[in-house]
């Protein structure tokens, strides 16, 4: 591939070629302002390298203007021909926009090659014609009123695009002279007569316009229209100015017709319009024909109608909806009262309580309060009632006087009589309402009268006191008893049960709970008999009228509820295995107690444990107090015992004062003492046991481990592993510490380590020589030892490796034609350039390799080798220039 490479470099310099450039570039050139889109600019070529690579397509290409532009695109022309044109997206304004633009054009061919050139292009200016803005451009329609004096109508102004700062004055005229408008030379224009509308044109057409300095002209259209002026009011021809109507007209119903006529218009009545002025809800009026119509209800007997029933109006009439002629009249509308509202309550059902001793004549209720009759004016507003009726009401209730709504008790209402019981205290009235004018409206009322009972009897318990029993074995919500209450007056209310006092133990506030219903009884908690053996409670009962008290007594029946506790309930005893038969065994004794038990009643045996039968207790039975004897000997010797350590459990029953019949049916307790034996056996005694060896057991100490300390062994455990884990990173971070404090020992220039089967130079060298390096690195190699990819610079020598996520497989690129070789340039004797701040970045965190750098060529021309190295090495890979470094 090299050898390929040096081919197209000698060919390219035995041909004489040139590298791509552009031909007629850089250049100056010039375009005229407002052009079109594909006007030419400027033409130019290009021309190819040595290689005769093609442009690549889509170049050469704008990449940059100064300022930034749109306006400007490159053109193929043909073959490397190319030109500069306008795209049309911005307009070129040689007055408002920028004059000159540099357009920065590149080209690339398919090696690689580039070429950058600048063409300079000048807007010119192109005198412009006058313009006209805004809605004068497009035509224009002005407007005058008939009869105006001749004058001022409108100033015409347009704009010169050239002269931005308008100092240069135009010149306006009339296209076509006209006898009734003329226009100054400033745009000015002007009527010269009067215009009549009804007898002359309604409107003209004329042209105006401009023309600059320099001969160029502009022209729009204006069209003067003549408006008519209306001065003659209307005049009303109806003659009725006050109408009399009822109340309670239908929306919609005419009640009046205004009519008029325009003199303007000679005498039509078409164009006008009507409206009501005055602010009012009631009325409306049709704006074409004068016909006023109810809007709203006409209520005689409410608002400010009830107190004035006289509503004016003003009528407008005009000749058109604003401005023009109008005329205005008063007209006035009396409203009518009408019998249209019955007489009323503001209840139609009322309820009276009515205490059950009330004396006779007592009045109870008056309607006359609550019923009215909205009409306005008598005897539209005059109302009477009639006799009272109703279930029940007959000899109780009246009307006094008659028809004056003053309802009163004439009978007795006593809650406990039996004829009111049956009635159920309860009465009905029912008494009507009615006008005394047509058409004699009616209304029912009703009035429900209900009997008030009054507390006339005490509440009182059926019982003065009350006492109870409960056996200390009930559990909770036993009912224990209870109380009730009452009185004798009806309706009978409902009563509720509480304690207010009593009924508290050590543990508890209260043991008992009353069902404030029923009264009912009951206990919260087992009761103790031992603790508290009488409960007295005080039991409150209340209605919604009085309160009433008594005392109830509990008493607690004693049960056996307590089981025996003896002391101590566990313990361990160690006994020889001789110990002779009838000994009190280390002279242990239970003292047993129980609540409610005496001490005769304990009975004491031993369950689970006593194998053979070697212990007993004595006395068993009848006593508080008991000792443990060994009652048998022990026999190891012929097998009959095989077991040296005894665990008893011990029972302490208390049914000792019970017959056999009443310890089926009484209630029993047991209470368990747990004791441990162990046998030791005579020194010069052999324990035998016939499938194990022998084993001799000497008793020291017992240490017995809880199996509720199981957290010290963890804790233990724990704190050993955090403190090891503690331990081992001080160990860590002391051996960081010594090393950071103890530098190694190196020399002030250090060579790189010789690679396996390459001779150390034990000979130091010292640089005398300083190279300031470049940071441009314009070739890359290949590492003979490691592979790696490095970039160094051609004249300093300076190198770095390449980044890994970029060493991709590379291919090698044929020279372009004429191009000269590049050439690794060193320093013999110089040694190793220093490495500069970004080789050392480079490099950093990477094994340390032989120098890379391409060696010089000696007089022959072939490649010579660095004397740093082996010539036993293999020969390393030929560095090569980047492209376009």
């Amino acid at each position: 591939m090299q050898g390929a490479v040096f081919l197209l470099v000698l060919l390219g310099a035995i041909s004489g070629r040139e590298a791509l450039h552009l031909i007629h570039l850089p250049a100056t050139s010039s375009v005229a302002e407002n052009s079109p889109p594909e006007t030419p600019v400027h033409k130019f070529s290009v021309n190819l390298s040595a290689s005769l690579s093609p442009v690549t397509a889509g170049l050469p290409l704008i990449i940059n203007t100064s300022p930034l532009t749109d306006a400007f695109k490159v053109n193929a022309l043909s073959g490397l021909d190319f030109e500069v044109v306008t795209t049309g997206k911005e307009e070129l304004d040689f007055e408002t926009g920028p004059n000159i633009f540099d357009l920065q054009i590149y080209v690339k061919d398919g090696v690689g090659v580039t070429d950058l050139q600048i063409l300079t292009v000048q807007v010119t200016d192109v005198n412009e014609p006058p313009q006209f803005q805004g809605n004068l451009a497009k035509g224009l329609d002005l407007y005058i009123v008939e009869g105006a004096n001749p004058g001022f109508i409108y100033q015409v102004e347009a704009f010169d695009p050239e002269d931005t700062s308008r100092n240069i004055p135009l010149s306006y005229f009339l296209i076509v002279p006209s006898v009734n408008f003329g226009m100054s030379a400033n745009g000015t224009l002007f009527s010269t007569k009067e215009f009549d509308f009804e007898a002359g044109h309604k409107s003209f057409h004329l042209g105006a316009g401009v023309r600059d300095g320099q001969g160029l002209e502009a022209s729009t259209a204006l069209r003067v229209n003549i408006v008519n002026v209306n001065d003659e009011a209307p005049r009303f021809t109806s003659s009725a100015r006050v109408y009399t109507i009822p109340e309670e007209l239908a929306s919609g119903t005419i009640v009046a017709n205004i009519t008029a006529e325009d003199p303007d218009d000679k005498g039509s009545t078409g164009f006008l319009l009507y409206s009501i002025t005055t602010a009012n809800s009631y009325f409306m009026i049709n704006q074409w024909t004068g016909t006023i119509q109810v809007a709203h209800r006409l209520d005689r007997d409410a608002g400010h109608l009830r107190q004035n029933p006289t509503i004016s109006l003003e009528v407008l009439v005009k000749d058109r909806p604003s401005g023009g002629q109008e005329n205005r009249m008063q007209i006035t509308f009396i409203v009518e009262d009408i019998n249209d509202n019955p007489a009323t309550c503001t209840r139609s059902t009322f309820s009276v309580m009515v205490p059950e001793r009330a004396a006779k004549g007592t009045l109870l209720l008056d309607l006359n309060k609550f019923c009215f009759d909205d009409d306005s004016k008598a005897p539209n507003n005059q109302f009477n009632f009639t006799t009272p009726s109703g279930v029940g009401s007959g000899g109780r209730f009246s009307q006094d006087p008659a028809g004056s709504g003053k309802i009163v008790l004439i009978g007795d209402l006593d809650y406990e009589n039996s004829s009111n019981l049956a009635a159920g205290n309860k009465y009905t009235v029912i008494i009507q309402v009615q006008d005394v004018a047509l058409p004699y409206y009616k209304n029912n009322i009703y009035i429900y009268i209900l009997t008030k009972p009054e507390n006339e009897f005490p509440l009182v318990f059926d019982r003065p006191s009350y006492v109870f029993e409960v056996s200390e074995l009930r559990p909770a919500r036993t009912r224990v008893g209870q109380v009730h209450a009452s009185d004798k007056d009806f309706p009978q209310s409902r009563v509720v049960y509480s304690i207010s006092t009593g009924g508290a133990s050590l543990q508890y506030p209260n043991i008992f709970w009353i069902n404030p219903q029923t009264g009912e009884l009951q206990l919260v908690t087992r009761a103790d008999y031992e603790t508290t053996p009488v409960y007295i409670l005080r039991i409150q009962a209340t209605n919604s009228e009085d309160t009433s008290t008594v005392t109830v007594t509990v008493n607690v029946l004693e049960e056996n509820d307590e089981k025996p506790v003896c002391t101590p309930d566990s313990y361990f005893l160690a006994i020889p295995v001789d110990l002779q038969v009838g000994t009190n065994i280390q002279n242990f004794k239970l003292t047993c107690t129980d609540l409610d038990s005496s001490p005769q009643s304990f009975r004491y045996s031993i369950g689970s444990g006593n194998v053979n039968g070697h212990f007993t207790f004595s006395p068993n039975a009848g006593s508080n107090i008991t000792s443990l004897f060994l009652m048998t000997r022990f026999d190891y010797a012929s097998g009959l015992d095989k077991i040296w350590n005894y665990k008893l459990l011990v029972y302490v029953t208390d049914d000792n004062l019970l017959s056999g019949r009443k310890k089926a049916q009484a209630h029993v307790e047991t209470g368990t003492v747990t004791l441990s034996i162990s046998v030791i056996p005579h020194p010069t005694t052999a324990v035998t046991t016939t499938p194990r060896p022998k084993i001799i057991y000497q008793v020291l100490r017992k240490n017995i481990y809880s199996p509720s300390a199981w957290y010290v062994p963890f804790v233990l455990t724990l704190g050993s592993i955090l403190l090891l884990g503690l331990l081992v990173s001080l160990l860590v971070l002391l051996a960081k510490t010594i090393h950071r404090r103890c530098p190694r020992k190196t020399e002030k220039l250090k060579k790189p380590p010789a690679e396996k089967g390459e001779t150390k130079n034990t000979k130091p060298e010292i640089l005398v020589e300083t190279i300031q390096l470049s940071s441009v690195f314009d070739g890359e190699a290949i590492d003979p030892v490691t592979g790696a990819v490095y970039e160094f610079n051609s004249n300093t020598g300076a190198r770095k490796w390449k980044d890994l996520s970029t060493q991709m497989p590379r291919w090698k690129e044929p020279r372009p034609q004429g191009a000269a070789p590049s050439r690794a340039v060193t320093v013999e004797g110089a040694g190793r350039p220093p490495r500069s701040i970004g080789e050392q970045d480079g490099l950093s965190g990477k094994a340390p390799t032989e120098d890379a750098s391409p060696g010089s060529r000696n007089q022959d021309g072939k490649l010579g080798t660095p004397k740093s190295r082996s010539p036993d090495l293999p020969s390393r890979a030929s560095p090569r220039l980047l492209p376009g470094k």
